[in-house]
């Protein structure tokens, strides 16, 4: 399994917003784009999902942008993947027309798998991650963008 981009861009969305809390400004996506080399008209849906999730809270206009809206040691990385990943099947039996969909077991291993993985990324909550040098780091890409040198890719 590979997650998309789209939940590739939303953890970093969360996990860059989660060491802001303390900026006066609000993170804008032009500095989110700037910092993580994402294209802005794409990084807006993917903020407009975690916005509708209630994890981010968008404020628009000439003093807008974005805040951590959700509480970072009780939402883990599992929610956030089952949100924007969905919770569905990996392998659609059905419209396959499978000769063996009556007699198969991978469809329950696949599913066994999918629960498992979901429930070890439940144990990692945002501040769980964001903690250490990951932490530390996100917090020197905030200093740097406020002095004018996006970190960019590492």
């Amino acid at each position: 399994m590979r997650l998309t981009r789209f939940s590739d861009i939303g953890l970093r969305v969360l996990i860059y917003l989660e060491r802001a809390g303390e900026r006066l400004h609000p993170v804008t996506v032009a500095e989110i784009a700037a910092q993580f080399t994402i294209p802005q008209n794409h990084l807006v849906k993917v903020v407009g999902h975690l916005a509708r999730a209630g994890w981010v809270h968008a404020l628009r206009g000439r003093n807008g942008g974005l805040r951590l809206a959700a509480d970072p040691q009780q939402l883990t990385v599992g929610q956030v993947l089952r949100e924007l990943e969905g919770d569905n099947e990996l392998v659609d039996c059905a419209a396959l027309r499978c000769a063996l969909n009556l007699d198969c077991q991978m469809r329950g291993a696949l599913n066994a798998g999918m629960r498992a993985f979901y429930q070890e990324l439940d144990r990692y909550t945002l501040a769980s991650i964001t903690a250490g040098s990951t932490g530390k780091r996100i917090v020197e890409m905030h200093k740097m963008f406020w002095r004018g040198t996006a970190a960019g890719p590492v």
